[in-house]
């Protein structure tokens, strides 16, 4: 699947199903190894990172039976350690292993990483996640190959502080201290829905975990845990994104299984632009309604803000926006480098340092390229295109399918790695495209 050739400016219009979202489910596949017993976790999305943290969870001994439905079943009662080389080979460019350290010490006293990677879009250091790590009483040896880790007295409850609201981080706490001797107490966390659903899964295995509402979540470690029953929550990065393909195609597309609660920042905003949505008790609507759409100002933000995963596919939309439009990126640094392809394919799309529309960030007065002001409307024209990264790739994609003539786009294979199936929904929504190995 490394080619797609688009034959654009025709509508998308029908119905996608949504399954479980990426960034839950991938962790509530580690949070398995917490267990003594085996969980069973459903709505799982056949996609490539699914496809990663399940070999890695082989490599530790994890027995999994994953069901064309999305149900899998993850059996930990032999867990064991794997080889670095074994890790690396099978990690790819994913960061998912950083958080199977505290699983892996509780169980087994060590656990091994390597050299990490993922999207380039911003700087996702480990050093954090190895001082959280610290924190809680791992040692930690840094190798030619990679960090190995033990706990020789066991992990401890930790007092944690987060500069930034980070996901990543968040997770890493969670995941380390449900099972830490102690009280573990975390002041400016995360508090995505993803992040929630990751919390009642731990309860559900026999956490005690209070949110409390000034970002401090306080966990009372126990000594044991056991399997997990649950419905993965649905990935809201997936519903955005179709429903910005349906407003750049002047399109029409109902998202199955997307929900209003946890879309309320991205539905005010759609609105704003001009598009059309219908909350049904199944799913969402969303469409162009036809006339101009209108030019707004976003800021991206951690929950409950627009999120940055938001902003990529959104930004093709906005290009036929009558107006300047305008992006703050506070989320990640180097976000905006999906923009130059939209530019080569007639966007007229500028970049700045800046902190534009919005409150200074972190980003701001450090050289960081992360306010985009977007001019509309202007046609599209095909071009050929190289997928950088996961949401810029799905962006460039939509681009194809809005623009006039042909677009061939390789490297689409990374798209796999958050989207099921997108090449027959995109077939389904009567997408005009042929794709080759």
């Amino acid at each position: 699947m490394s080619q797609i050739t688009v034959r654009g400016g025709k509508p998308l219009k029908g119905r996608v199903d949504l399954k479980g979202a990426k960034n839950l489910v991938t962790k509530a596949m580690v949070a398995a190894i917490l267990g003594d017993t085996p969980s069973e976790l459903r709505d799982v999305p056949h996609i490539s990172d699914v496809e990663v943290v399940s070999n890695l969870l082989k490599l530790h001994g994890v027995a999994i039976d994953f069901a064309d439905d999305g149900t899998m079943k993850l059996d930990p009662t032999n867990v064991k350690s794997a080889r670095m080389v074994d890790i690396d080979a099978h990690a790819g460019s994913s960061r998912i292993p950083i958080l199977f350290c505290g699983p892996l010490l509780h169980q087994l006293g060590e656990a091994f990483i390597p050299d990490l990677g993922g999207c380039h879009i911003g700087d996702r250091p480990i050093d954090f996640h190895l001082d959280v790590l610290r924190h809680f009483g791992a040692v930690i040896e840094k190798q030619p190959n990679g960090i190995r880790m033990s706990a020789p007295n066991g992990l401890k409850g930790a007092k944690v502080s987060l500069p930034y609201p980070s996901v990543g981080a968040t997770e890493q706490v969670l995941l380390t201290s449900v099972r830490a001797e102690g009280l573990t107490e975390l002041s400016g966390a995360a508090i995505e829905p993803e992040i929630m659903d990751l919390i009642a899964i731990l309860q559900k295995m026999g956490a005690i975990i209070s949110v409390d509402t000034d970002r401090v979540i306080r966990i009372e470690g126990v000594k044991s845990l056991t399997g997990f029953s649950h419905r993965a929550l649905f990935d809201r990065n997936e519903a955005a994104s179709w429903a910005a393909a349906a407003l750049a195609t002047h399109g029409d597309i109902f998202v199955g299984g997307a929900r209003q609660q946890e879309m309320m920042a991205f539905l005010n905003v759609f609105r704003k632009v001009g598009g059309a949505l219908d909350i049904e008790e199944d799913g969402i609507r969303f469409y162009h309604p036809g006339g101009e759409l209108n030019p707004v100002v976003i800021e991206t933000d951690v929950h409950p803000g627009f999120m940055t995963d938001w902003q990529q596919p959104l930004v093709v939309a906005l290009s036929q926006a009558k107006g300047l439009s305008i992006i703050h990126e506070t989320v990640y640094e180097n976000r905006f480098g999906f923009t130059e392809a939209l530019v080569e394919m007639g966007a007229q799309i500028q970049i700045y340092r800046e902190c534009l529309g919005g409150t200074p960030c972190r980003f701001g007065q450090r050289n960081y390229y992360h306010s985009a002001v977007i001019s509309g409307p202007t046609k599209l024209q095909g071009a050929d295109i190289r997928v950088p990264d996961l949401r810029g790739g799905f962006s460039h994609m939509v681009a194809a399918l809005a623009a006039e003539g042909t677009s061939n786009v390789s490297n689409v294979q990374l798209i796999s790695r958050g989207y099921e199936h997108f090449l027959q929904k995109l077939e389904d929504l009567g997408a005009d495209f042929t794709y080759s190995e």
